[in-house]
């Protein structure tokens, strides 16, 4: 199959990349500067002689998107809105990448996937804006959900958290916030298996299995890193107050990828073991 993969420069884009020639699938990678997903032009071009459609381009900055709800929501709503008439229009599948922040976080078991959304920022209502653009103008389409990315190429939490336990010695982080760590390199399997295995239209939960806290993650992080997880400490989300509101529970369920024959994504912990190495030493 043809590919061609919108945002090819981010974490998840780069790894989508490699991901498909490894499987020996012709890729093209777009970029920002190669392809912008809000020109209806660009789109229509750009998506002409492929097969699949692969949108990782996205605003994903949650706490500005407080400020520039207007600009987050050309890039996550308009752009998907483009990207879906063009696939539509060459008879291309879209796979749009969206995230966990379209739900509350108010849930005690994991979201469904048809569950009702209710985002509380900013990003979560652009990012379900997105989501219903893809259903209205792509027929075939392909609605992945994801929470809690991290990976080798680029900037992600893991990184964060051991370049910071090392400097300082100790550190605290929210205990409060549940969700499911996942590896961007696994979530770009996931998206291949389920375009290969010609999954029918609709909504797919792209996170690992199991769920853990910040403070959890964290730990699991500088254990890997070769330090005491002992010095990371748990606090509440009061201590962090941020722009824009963080669920508190992110956990999704991932009964339609098993409805699918498509097995999710193992456990986060096994996954980070696997991964660290990876995402800690590049």
């Amino acid at each position: 199959m043809r590919w061609l993969v919108a945002g090819s420069n981010g974490m998840l884009g780069q790894d989508m990349v490699a991901r498909l020639r490894e499987a020996g699938h012709e890729v093209t990678a777009a970029d920002r500067s190669e392809l912008d997903i809000t020109s209806a032009q660009q789109a229509l071009d750009r998506t002409a002689g492929h097969d699949v459609v692969v949108n990782c381009a996205a605003w994903t900055a949650v706490d500005d998107a407080e400020e520039r709800e207007g600009d987050a929501f050309t890039v996550n709503a308009v752009g998907p809105q483009m990207l879906a008439r063009a696939a539509a229009a060459h008879g291309a599948r879209l796979v749009q990448v969206s995230t966990d922040y379209v739900f509350d976080g108010a849930a005690q078991e994991p979201y469904a996937e048809d569950g009702a959304m209710g985002p509380r920022s900013a990003y979560g209502r652009t990012k379900a804006a997105g989501e219903w653009a893809v259903r209205a103008y792509a027929p075939d389409h392909v609605v992945v959900r994801t929470a809690w990315l991290y990976g080798q190429h680029g900037p992600c939490f893991p990184r964060t958290i051991a370049r910071a336990a090392a400097q300082r010695g100790s550190l605290d982080v929210v205990a409060d916030q549940v969700g499911q760590p996942t590896w961007t390199a696994d979530l770009a399997d996931l998206v291949v298996r389920l375009v290969e295995a010609g999954v029918p239209s609709g909504t797919y939960h792209g996170t690992s299995s199991g769920s853990a806290s910040w403070h959890a993650f964290a730990q699991a992080v500088v254990a890997s890193a070769g330090m005491d997880p002992e010095i990371v400490r748990p606090t509440t989300s009061e201590a962090f107050v941020r722009p824009a509101p963080r669920p508190a529970f992110s956990v999704l369920g991932h009964d339609a990828l098993r409805a699918a024959g498509v097995d999710p994504i193992g456990d986060w912990a096994a996954r980070w073991e696997l991964a660290a190495p990876h995402v800690l030493g590049s």
